[in-house]
């Protein structure tokens, strides 16, 4: 039996079991012989037949749609951790999932960051850096050491890799580099491609770059990992430092990204 299917059986079992008949209309009568719910209650709760859901329980290979577990979510008053659970273990995405917005999490991260020595900054859902200290100014220079205006749109890291003509010199082994860094953005945003302001990014990388173009038809995945990344500085020469990647447990989202000398 798949693993996944026999503990989203098991886990629904235990919801099944907590939850109290008078709560859902149900009479509450002395000839139950189980707590909680009957199976064909729930059934009826999700909206599907007591023989399906069953099944479901027994953890069977059955498929069962993103609508039913909402039903299943909504109407026994899930947690947040709970239905994120219910979903990841039957392989559905929630319709009705949703990211704390970067500007949540900027202002606690950016509190670290002066407390940093190395080169530290904060990127967002979308690549967008929400937050950088002075080493990342200085190391990114031309680019982060410059003053933003109110209505500035945030630096953003795609932008920079492709549509900056002195990145090629300035990131050693840029190809390298930008194919690497398309692969771990489509892997970062693979549960938010269908978002509008995701692909509006897109759009304009690939209408403005070529190589992005390029890399992005590909669909190459990576997970954004750590290791040595070397730099062709104006003023310092060459310089390599080893990047190292933290995310918040409540904003996993928002990584902060340290770059320590090699």
């Amino acid at each position: 039996m798949d693993t996944r299917r026999k503990e989203l059986g098991e886990f629904m079992q235990v919801l099944r079991s907590r939850s109290q008949p008078a709560d859902f209309g149900f009479a509450a009568g002395s000839r139950r012989r189980t707590a909680g719910l009957r199976r064909e209650e729930m059934a009826q709760l999700v909206g599907i037949s007591p023989t399906w859901y069953t099944w479901i329980e027994q953890g069977r290979e059955v498929n069962v749609s993103a609508e039913v577990l909402d039903r299943l979510a909504r109407s026994l008053k899930l947690t947040r951790s709970e239905r994120a659970y219910l979903f990841e273990m039957a392989d559905r995405r929630d319709p009705q999932a949703s990211l704390p917005e970067d500007d949540d999490a900027a202002p606690l991260l950016s509190t670290l960051l002066a407390n940093i020595a190395v080169p530290a900054y904060i990127m967002g859902r979308y690549w967008d850096i929400l937050g950088w200290n002075a080493a990342a100014a200085e190391l990114f220079t031309g680019w982060l050491d410059q003053p933003r205006g109110e209505n500035d749109v945030a630096p953003n890291m795609l932008r920079f890799v492709f549509l900056r003509p002195e990145t090629r010199g300035f990131l050693i082994d840029w190809e390298i580099r930008a194919r690497r860094i398309t692969a771990e953005f489509r892997a970062d945003c693979r549960t938010r491609l269908d978002e509008p302001a995701l692909l509006r990014l897109v759009d304009e990388l690939t209408a403005a770059s070529p190589d992005f173009a390029q890399f992005w038809k590909q669909h190459d995945v990576l997970e954004r990992q750590g290791g040595q990344r070397g730099f062709q500085h104006p003023k310092r020469g060459l310089i390599h430092y080893q990047q190292v990647t933290l995310r918040p447990v409540e904003h996993e989202h928002i990584k902060l990204v340290m770059l320590k000398p090699a």
